[in-house]
């Protein structure tokens, strides 16, 4: 793999600590500015709105950019918001500084593979895909208990000062490893935004926002299931997250793989897979060492799903790949949202901390059915239009510069 593709992955794990890092920070941060728990929330909830909006408007605005320029700009404007964020002065400037860093967050994510994708053969696309990714991935793992520790250390502005720092860094190795990357040749906002016109982009999407749903519905509430009805302590729950962050940075390695391989297989595969280890965490969730098993294989399964996912959507709007590519990112954040709303709406009807695995496994279900509805509009389509028949963009020519 390039070692282009490093500069990218230190980027999504900055995005990854920013993005999660709120939850530990919470408490804190709500004590801090004086208000409360459920207001605090409400920065958390910013960051998703900004990646929901900044996706599709910041890729078709920089349509026709340098790709490399665009991902130095789209991390500058990251460094910014958190510049912001550890300097705020009011709990409305922090909220505005939290919209304000997740703006570029899915524009990043969407271009950020493209330039992979095109930095290696077309049978590793995939895999190139998955190993940028895998800083999001892997922030879950050490970056966001670490910000988070530290932040409750030396208070919660330490946290955002850190991942400016991150921003400074991926800055820096952008410039230095990724290579020119000049736009597509007839890239326009007019064509980006014509990618919103084919059903196989919001099939692919909706797979994503529904199926994937599924899993956040459950993970949402993965604290209270472990303590409530596994009987593990509150301090084992972070490293039962932990344990659920390895699953997910093996799965998306693997997913990357099988994604290469075939892609719509891929795609059933996994969300078959999440359907069967919701059920399976329902079944055992009041035994811990099965329950911690289920956790992982949750995390792992559910990661080879992102790869293959990301470049379905790529292939599905072929002549405007990044739009489509920043979207996919835009609906994981949709899943995330409304998996945790409907989640709570079962355990508020009084069905218990696991009722969430079986609407999660439902949810799936549904994925795979749309997924399904995507691979029979592929047989009904003339082959020259089948997505999946366009080869990625060559590598470009480097200089040494780069």
């Amino acid at each position: 793999m390039p070692i282009a593709l490093l500069a990218l992955a230190i980027g999504t794990f900055g995005f990854g600590c920013t993005e999660f890092m709120a939850m530990g920070l919470l408490p804190d941060v709500a004590e801090a500015f004086g208000v409360s728990i459920p207001v605090g929330g409400y920065m958390i909830s910013a960051y998703a709105a900004g990646v929901v909006v900044g996706a599709p408007l910041l890729t078709a605005l920089g349509a026709r950019v340098d790709r490399k320029r665009l991902l130095l700009a789209l991390m500058a404007l990251y460094t910014l918001g958190n510049l912001v964020a550890a300097l705020a002065p009011t709990f409305e400037v922090l909220i505005a500084a939290r919209v304000l860093t997740a703006l570029p967050h899915g524009t990043f994510f969407g271009i950020g593979s493209v330039v992979a994708a095109s930095l290696v053969p077309v049978t590793k696309r995939a895999q190139a895909i998955s190993m940028v990714i895998a800083g999001l991935t892997v922030a879950n793992i050490i970056g966001v208990p670490l910000a988070t520790l530290l932040g409750q250390q030396f208070g919660w502005r330490a946290a955002f000062w850190i991942v400016t720092a991150l921003g400074l860094l991926t800055l820096a190795a952008v410039a230095r490893l990724v290579p020119a990357q000049p736009p597509r040749a007839g890239a326009s906002l007019r064509a980006e935004l014509g990618a919103l016109g084919r059903g196989q982009v919001w099939l692919t999407l909706l797979v994503g926002a529904i199926g994937f749903g599924g899993m956040f519905a459950s993970y949402s509430y993965i604290s209270p299931m472990m303590t409530d009805v596994a009987g593990f302590g509150e301090r084992a729950v972070t490293l039962i997250l932990a344990v659920y962050g390895v699953g997910m940075t093996l799965g998306n390695l693997v997913g990357g793989r099988m994604a290469d391989r075939a892609v719509m297989p891929s795609i059933f595969a996994s969300m078959t897979g999440i359907a069967v280890m919701l059920l399976v965490l329902h079944a055992v969730a009041e035994y811990r060492a099965a329950a911690v098993a289920a956790v992982f294989l949750l995390g792992f399964i559910a990661s080879t799903l992102i790869p293959a996912l990301q470049t379905r959507l790529m292939d599905a709007a072929k002549d405007a790949p990044s739009l489509a590519a920043a979207l996919n990112h835009a609906a994981l954040n949709f899943a995330n949202a409304v998996g945790a709303w409907l989640g709570g709406l079962v355990i508020a009807a009084g069905y218990g901390y696991t009722a969430p695995n079986l609407l999660g496994a439902a949810l799936a279900v549904v994925g795979v059915g749309l997924a399904l509805a995507s691979s029979l509009l592929d047989r009904r389509t003339p082959a020259a239009g089948r997505a999946g028949d366009v080869a990625a963009p060559p590598a470009p020519t480097a200089s040494p510069r780069d």
